[in-house]
């Protein structure tokens, strides 16, 4: 039998949306009701969200010091439980309550529910309790999904043995919109955008990213985002943006 492609049922447009945690007190009416004009227009939306400025704070209360590396948070024995509880104990229930306040059914999520993320230790020497994403087992977003409601992402897991394990949320969000099929990933950022020289780039090519690392014009806290972004490229995801929170700025195509 022959079926034709215009009887094939339209799969949903499916969007993973990054928040960094500087933008977490910044969500304004702008983004929700941009949230909801693509719900409305049938794209199934994820969120993965950071938590730097309130982890930030909660080393510094506990007189714990934290440094990164290439952008990655090296997390310590003494730092792991503060950021297990920071973002599931703080920054994921508020911004649940955010969404569910405006009217977008929302659930928080974590890497230990439905075994989301499937980790490794990164590099202990280097990172301390940094994990690696190894699977993403999706079956528990799209039963979310199909009912209509929004996973929020923290971006904390665990080893086999369960052992706690901090994330990169750019890596989080990048490897949840490989495994659920995304035709968009946005990362949205206090930075509205790729600037280069002050000014945000609209549209950039791999090519001039790679050369903006080496010169150094890319640098910290973006070359996660980016190198998240080129992953995602390569791997087919059709289209990926660093854009501020109304949602412009950078996009990064092929």
């Amino acid at each position: 039998m022959i079926t034709s492609k215009s009887t094939q049922p339209i799969a949903p447009k499916r969007i993973v949306i990054k928040l960094g945690g500087s933008m977490l007190e910044r969500l304004n009416e702008n983004f929700f009701n941009n949230f909801k004009r693509l719900q409305a227009a049938g794209h199934e939306l994820i969120i993965v969200h950071g938590g730097g400025p309130a982890i930030n704070e909660a080393l510094a209360k506990n007189n714990i010091t934290s440094t990164t590396i290439n952008g990655i948070r090296v997390t310590s024995a003494e730092a792991i439980g503060i950021v297990l509880s920071t973002l599931i104990g703080q920054v994921n229930p508020a911004l649940v309550h955010q969404l569910n306040k405006v009217g977008i059914k929302a659930i928080g999520l974590n890497g230990y529910d439905g075994n989301l993320l499937e980790c490794t230790l990164l590099h202990k020497e280097t990172y301390g309790f940094v994990g690696e994403i190894k699977k993403v087992n999706s079956s528990i977003l799209e039963t979310l999904l199909a009912t209509g409601i929004t996973p929020v992402i923290s971006s904390i897991s665990c080893t086999e043995e369960g052992t706690p394990l901090n994330i990169n949320a750019d890596t989080v969000a990048s490897k949840i919109a490989l495994a659920i099929n995304a035709e968009s990933l946005q990362f949205v950022t206090d930075t509205h955008g790729i600037q280069i020289e002050g000014e945000v780039q609209q549209v950039i090519t791999p090519s001039a990213i790679s050369n903006w690392i080496i010169s150094g014009d890319i640098y910290g806290g973006m070359i996660p985002k980016v190198n998240a972004a080129l992953d995602c490229l390569a791997a087919g995801i059709p289209s990926v943006q660093i854009v501020g929170e109304n949602l412009e700025g950078t996009t990064i195509t092929q």
